[in-house]
């Protein structure tokens, strides 16, 4: 394995779920970051889907082999358990059928890391009570009509998702926005987690 710059510390704990040499399909991939350190670092076959062109030529610039398209359109081209690990990292809150993408995940790779803003934290809790208004924090803060969420999602409402459409939940981290992890269970982490990252097998 190879040593590459640092990357954001949320994308560092989904890279270390990763085995070296895998087949990886990251959906929402933006400018690349984190498929460029899997394949530089983890010598992963990698491919990404992005839905800005803007991302697209970025990845592309960095010799990632990326297309346009998005989750909730493209998905259904791939063949069943076509990855080892499919990633869709802070994009299920962003598309329009978050059931649907979330079991093609599990369908086209063998495993799914999926990461989401946390919307029951407590600021947003706070900020939504005391303003009356749609909360911006750190993790969250783009206000109502720029933000790209449209399904505005908490751990436990991803989590009773996972439970009823009867997915395995391999690990769960908790975490702030600056990738430190936080040792508690589902309902604690509802209270107090920036985000969390779910790693799902069907």
């Amino acid at each position: 394995m190879t040593s590459a710059p640092p990357i954001r510390p949320d994308l560092q704990l989904i890279a270390d779920l990763i085995e070296p040499g895998a087949r990886v399909l990251d959906i929402g991939c933006a400018d690349g970051e984190l498929l460029d350190f899997l394949v530089n670092t983890k010598q992963v076959d990698g491919r990404g889907i992005e839905i800005s062109q803007t991302g697209v030529n970025k990845c592309v610039a960095r010799g990632l082999s990326v297309i346009q398209g998005d989750a909730d359109n493209d998905l259904a081209e791939y063949p069943d358990q076509s990855f080892d690990t499919v990633i869709l990292s802070r994009t299920l809150q962003a598309v329009h059928q978050p059931k649907t993408v979330l079991l093609e995940l599990l369908r086209i790779g063998r495993k799914a890391i999926v990461t989401i803003p946390n919307f029951g934290q407590w600021h947003v809790r706070l900020s939504l009570f005391g303003g009356g208004r749609m909360p911006v924090t750190k993790a969250l803060h783009r206000t109502w009509y720029n933000t790209e969420n449209i399904h505005f999602c908490t751990i436990l409402d991803l989590h009773d998702l996972i439970v009823e459409e009867n997915i395995e939940l391999l690990e769960f981290v908790p975490h702030q926005k600056n990738g430190k992890r936080l040792k508690m269970g589902l309902k604690r982490a509802n209270w107090f987690a920036d985000q969390a990252l779910f790693l799902l097998e069907q």
